[in-house]
């Protein structure tokens, strides 16, 4: 294990060279809520101390609507400094392309192989031996919100598991809640089905079906309890109303939904709002049925450019991204865990503090990010936001879908 002294000695060393030449990097995410702007402003303050500038180019909306956009950028010869995309497999073309900076250099710098934890994470930046991307938090989408004002108005106690959760959508019901908040993007659709095969099915069925493209067991009655589940979840569900992710999680925040399967981001928002975990909700990961986290999340990359100025000032950023000091900012107000297990985070919450002690017990699982391909992902999110709005596709019809797209996924 490298010590902390010393990584903190090369990154200082790694600032102060490439802070010679004041630059502007545009900086392209999809971090536009106000949990995210609020945590995407500690990097930027981060890599402004260095000497060099931050340049915004937040695209409003999902990484649906900004992967797009940015490879666009990318392919057609106007690169921006650095993007934000999710670990694993949604960059391997612009790798195979040539279009992507290799990082290698400064990871070995930076000691990246002794701090990376797990170290699933780098070797998803990790490509014939090479490092592509900075990795900078742990995200899950394990993880079922409750809201304290919604259950206590229905008169039921606070759910511990799924199946209890189940039974109190009828007093909330009668209470005027929504039970379960689901937003009408696709990808919303497909996380929540994804953490209830892992919390009913559990996290090998989940392996195997995305990881091994197992058709027969997608095919089996695990999965027949899941899209059963689905089906309870799209009832639950019915009367959300709202598009955006963040807007869902409102609905829990403001006490007009009883909760919402959505990943750790959703601890920005409740912290924005002013609300404390174990007072005002309460965090369930695996639905309170598999207490594990999947290990998605975002990471960097860096175009090739033809500027030595703009190179360098990438290598900086790159650097600062996983600082021990920025590490901790960024992630205690974005809500994911840090990607480095030598800092210090003794104010996180009690929800993250769960994940932490979870991560710390190896009870981890690969993200879908990882295990599947762009494409079979958009077709996942296709199937699942029409079955979640059309109450007339039972979940024996969704599961022969489900069956087809993993028997010919890549």
């Amino acid at each position: 294990m490298i010590a902390f002294r010393t990584i903190l000695t090369s990154t200082t060393a790694l600032l102060a060279a490439g802070s010679a030449h004041a630059t502007d990097l545009e900086v392209m995410h999809w971090w536009t809520s106000g949990g995210e702007a609020a945590a995407v402003a500690e990097f930027a303050n981060a890599f402004d101390a260095t000497g060099h500038k931050w340049i915004d180019g937040a695209i409003a909306g999902s990484g649906g609507t900004a992967r797009p956009i940015i490879v666009s950028r990318i392919i057609g010869g106007d690169p921006m400094g650095a993007f934000q995309f999710n670990h694993g497999r949604q960059a391997e073309e612009l790798i195979d392309a040539g279009l992507l900076r290799d990082l290698t250099g400064v990871a070995e710098a930076e000691g990246w192989k002794d701090i990376v934890n797990p170290p699933s994470l780098l070797d998803a930046c990790t490509v014939d031996g090479k490092i592509y991307c900075a990795p900078v938090n742990i995200h899950s989408w394990q993880w079922l919100w409750l809201s304290h004002h919604a259950f206590a108005d229905a008169g039921v106690d606070v759910p511990t598991n799924w199946d209890e959760f189940v039974a109190a959508a009828p007093a909330l019901r009668d209470a005027g809640k929504i039970p379960l908040a689901v937003g009408g993007q696709p990808w919303q659709s497909a996380g929540a089905f994804n953490v209830l095969m892992v919390g009913i099915a559990g996290p090998d069925v989940l392996v195997r079906i995305y990881g091994d493209k197992d058709a027969d067991l997608a095919a089996g009655p695990e999965m027949a309890r899941v899209f059963a589940a689905a089906g309870d979840a799209r009832e639950m569900s019915q009367g959300t109303n709202v598009q955006d992710w963040n807007q869902a999680t409102n609905l829990v925040i403001t006490g007009q939904a009883g909760g919402q399967i959505m990943g750790d981001w959703a601890q920005g928002e409740f912290q924005v709002a002013g609300q404390t975990a174990g007072e005002d909700y309460s965090c369930l990961p695996g639905l309170g049925i598999n207490e594990l986290i999947d290990t998605a999340g975002d990471a960097f990359y860096f175009p090739v450019v033809n500027d030595p100025d703009i190179a360098a000032a990438q290598d900086v950023l790159a650097a600062t991204l996983l600082a021990p000091e920025t590490q901790v900012a960024f992630n205690l107000k974005k809500g994911s865990l840090p990607i480095r297990g030598d800092i210090d985070l003794t104010a996180a919450n009690d929800c993250m503090k769960k994940g932490l002690e979870i991560l710390a017990a190896g009870n981890t699982l690969p993200a879908t990010t990882i295990l599947n391909t762009e494409d079979t992902n958009n077709q996942l999110n296709d199937l699942f936001v029409e079955f979640f709005n059309d109450t007339s596709i039972t979940p024996e019809a969704a599961q022969e879908r489900f069956v087809d797209i993993i028997a010919n996924a890549d």
